[in-house]
Formats: structure tokens, sequence, C-alpha cells
């Protein structure tokens, strides 16, 4: 294994751990002062992506503020559909993300931080990432771009994980780059 290959194995290791949906219990570190949870209301599981979001996947992506309540149940945004293979239970995909708060729009991860080309392993069915992020990749097709607001119950919880306050609300802008069976 070269030292590349060595690296990027242990900086997706890394990423992994820190999308895990099992926290520590006993984890005294507090997360970050963030957003404050609001009531959520009820909406469909697909809505219109907002136009602020850019269609470029060369771009970075940048999650808009919002004054709305934030959604109970997951919904996903499709920015740019793709035209590739379609990630499905049981599958390895390899994404670029960059995650942010619900009420600021205020990131608080990317692999885009790292680099314009960095991707994520995700074993679609592994439990490996939070529920929501896992659920919202499903159906994607490779070429894609997809924005998927995730209520605490499928990220964090109420506990939350270091940076992520407790009862947080979510949003995820994803680039499916690869499917793999």
């Amino acid at each position: 294994m070269s030292r590349r290959t060595a690296t990027r194995a242990l900086l997706a290791v890394a990423i992994a751990v820190s999308l895990t949906a099992c926290g520590d219990a006993d984890d005294e570190s507090e997360p970050a002062a963030g957003p404050t949870s609001q009531a959520c209301e009820t909406r469909p599981p697909t809505a219109d992506a907002p136009e602020s979001v850019s269609t470029d996947l060369a771009q970075r992506p940048e999650v808009p503020a919002t004054d709305e309540a934030p959604p109970c149940d997951l919904v996903v945004s499709d920015i740019v559909v793709g035209t590739g293979a379609e990630a499905v239970d049981g599958s390895s995909v390899a994404v670029k993300y960059l995650g942010a708060f619900y009420e600021t729009g205020e990131e608080f991860d990317s692999s885009w931080s790292r680099s314009a080309d960095e991707t994520i392993p995700v074993p679609l069915g592994g439990g490996r990432v939070i529920p929501g992020f896992e659920q919202g990749i499903v159906g994607m097709q490779v070429g894609g771009r997809r924005m998927v607001t995730i209520p605490s119950d499928l990220a964090y919880g109420d506990a939350g994980r270091a940076p992520i306050p407790g009862g947080a609300t979510l949003v995820f802008v994803l680039d499916l780059v690869e499917v793999s069976p």
C-alpha cells in the first residue's frame, strides 16, 4: 500500500467516524453552540431545490439560510439529476458532500474543505453514517447533485455530537461520483 493510499484510507475512516450514527454516551465534549430547535412541519418527501444552490458540479455548493420551520421527515431536492449508475441499497458509493445547519446554512463539515476532488466511500445499507445521509443517497444517479434535509431523529438526535448540537436539523448537498456493486 502506498503512502498516498494509506493516507486516503485513514482520511476515509476519519470521515466515516465523524458521520457515524452512534455517538459515545461517555463523550464529554460539548457540541458547539448552534441553531436552536424549533417545531417541525410536515412536508412532502421531495421538494424543489433552492435556485441559489449551484448546478455546476465543479463548484463548491452553498446551503442557503432559512427562517422556515424544519421538516419533520427527510426531504430530498434534486439539483442536478444524474444519468449514470443508480445508488441502491447494497451498493457502495463515492460522494462529495457539504454539511450545514438548516437554519443558518453555516457549514460544519465538507469534503470540499479538503479538496475539490475529495470523496468519501459510503456502503449503502451498512449503517456507517447517519441514517438520513444514507437514505438521501439512495436513488441518486452518478453525476447528480442532491440537497438532503435531515431531521434530528435521522441525524444525531437530542444528544448531538460535537460540533452538532442536540436536536439539530442538518442539510447536506451531495454529489454522487461513483457507484460500485
